[in-house]
């Protein structure tokens, strides 16, 4: 529970900077988070390459774990359309659309705003930010309740970038190239899923 306080607090003073200006216009590029990610696969890339089981663990494997991200998409979507029955002005293929986004809101809130409007657009949007900073703030109580694999799927698309170091960290080293695989998947899954849901 620390760590993931720990991690709240950073992201707080994160948008508390960022909307105070503090840090002069030019300093941060746009490419800036890019190069955030790109560090923390290198330090995960790290703890990997020290770990001389890592390749066994892989082969050990249960070859059913390879259906992970097929049970991600049809558990997500499943509970998509069972909100959308409390759901009042938005139909369930609105729901399914939002939904599909797996985590990946800056794609997936594109493709909605263009096929229909922004409203939903930004509502995809902030439910798949609040996906990723759920599975952020909530591995250590998925993995305690729900098993290892709890906190790969609740990462959806994010699970082979921005989360994969929570992972890392609560599921074990051995979860890693499943994550990232799980994540490849989800994420390729994202446009033809949304833009499905939408032009139905």
């Amino acid at each position: 529970m620390k760590n993931s306080l720990i991690i709240l607090a950073f992201f707080t003073i994160g948008i508390l900077v960022g909307w105070s200006d503090w840090i002069p216009e030019g300093l941060i590029g746009e490419n800036s988070d890019t190069i955030a990610l790109y560090a923390l696969m290198f330090s995960v890339g790290i703890s990997l390459g020290n770990d001389s089981g890592i390749l066994s663990d892989i082969r050990n494997l249960d070859p059913r774990l390879l259906l992970l991200p097929l049970m991600t998409i049809i558990g997500t979507l499943a509970g998509c359309g069972i909100v959308s029955l409390l759901m009042r002005g938005r139909s369930a293929l609105d729901c399914l659309a939002i939904g599909s986004g797996f985590g990946y809101y800056s794609l997936s809130s594109i493709f909605i705003t263009r096929y229909k409007g922004t409203e939903l657009g930004t509502t995809a949007l902030l439910a798949n930010i609040m996906r990723e900073i759920i599975t952020l703030l909530g591995a250590p109580m998925m993995v305690r309740f729900c098993g290892k694999l709890a906190p790969i799927s609740a990462g959806g698309a994010t699970s082979m970038d921005t989360t994969l170091p929570v992972i890392t960290r609560y599921s074990g080293e051995r979860f890693v190239i499943l994550s990232i695989f799980h994540g490849f998947v989800v994420d390729f899954s994202v446009p033809f899923l949304v833009t499905l849901f939408c032009t139905i």
